[in-house]
């Protein structure tokens, strides 16, 4: 599997996102949901838009595509669940053939960033903010999506 179109964070223009009016859209691919978020045309903020369970590939990618149709994507930024000691384990290798086929059908920039305690760090918000496991459970991976996004935009408006 090839990352060829997967680029580097430090090299998006964010400057050029803004003044196309394009956004930056949050992915965060397990095996059972894919969780998206969408950044505001600022790129500063993310929003978490939905869970989605998945239901094979051809359905979720169909699923995806009809969700961020809505929506003029200059960037794709996707959670990348590498191993605690740093390095890209089976899950990535999961996410990153998830990702080349959804390029397939929506070829736009694509990043990634670190995911490893996304789930984690929501999962303690939503506790902390007296949510049932029950609630948790339906949003977790949209707040992770929102989170990985957030944590990449606040990156770029950093750096770039």
């Amino acid at each position: 599997m090839s990352d060829f179109f997967i680029k580097e964070l430090q090299t998006v223009q964010i400057s050029e996102l803004i003044a196309t009016e394009k956004v930056v859209v949050g992915l965060d691919v397990g095996d059972k949901t894919v969780g998206i978020s969408v950044s505001d045309r600022g790129i500063r903020i993310a929003t978490g838009i939905t869970t989605l369970e998945r239901k094979g590939y051809s359905k979720d990618f169909e699923r995806v595509v009809d969700i961020l149709k809505l929506y003029k994507i200059g960037l794709i930024i996707f959670g990348w669940p590498v191993q605690m000691n740093g390095i890209a384990g089976p899950q990535c290798e999961k996410v990153l053939s998830f990702i080349t086929q959804l390029y397939e059908y929506l070829p736009v920039d694509y990043a990634k960033w670190d995911e490893r305690f996304s789930t984690s760090a929501v999962e303690s918000i939503m506790i902390q903010a007296d949510l049932s496991r029950k609630k948790r459970k339906k949003v977790i991976d949209k707040g992770a999506a929102t989170y990985i996004l957030q944590g990449a935009l606040d990156f770029l408006n950093r750096c770039c």
